[in-house]
């Protein structure tokens, strides 16, 4: 039975939770994912919590913040001035702005508003977050590169 690692396809469904319970994001409501170990569809990561497996698994990996979506980065806040935002868009925390970047769009999350600045958080949301990545691996199959 092939197990996942390099050169190997894999189908899966899985639930990414935090340590809470609270689900973040699933596949088990609609279609199982497919990817190549290495085509960049997972984090590096959540690939790796899965080196090993074979079809059948059913496995809850705890993922370390660093291992997922990273640390949160005090160098990611930014203190903007207020008046750098629409006259129509009052800045409050929680709400989610996006800026022009230079790949494109980049959203921040407003975290509060003090005075005349207003602090953006660029990090990733889940920055920061121990994750649960629950998993039932469906087949995994090797590919030729």
């Amino acid at each position: 039975m092939t197990a996942v690692g390099f050169d190997t396809r894999v189908t899966l469904y899985f639930s990414i939770l935090l340590e809470t319970g609270e689900e973040i994001d699933s596949t088990r409501r609609s279609w199982p994912a497919t990817f190549t170990v290495g085509d960049g569809s997972l984090l590096p990561g959540f690939e790796q919590a899965l080196f090993g497996l074979s079809a059948g698994a059913d496995e809850q990996i705890s993922i370390a913040a660093r291992d997922g979506f990273g640390e949160q980065r005090e160098e990611n806040l930014r203190f903007m001035p207020i008046a750098q935002f629409s006259a129509d868009l009052a800045p409050e925390p929680g709400l989610v702005v996006s800026f022009a970047g230079p790949g494109g769009e980049l959203p921040g999350v407003v975290r509060s508003v003090e005075g005349e600045l207003v602090v953006v958080d660029f990090n990733h949301p889940l920055a920061g977050k121990n994750l649960i990545f629950d998993v039932s691996i469906l087949k995994v199959e090797p590919v030729s590169r």
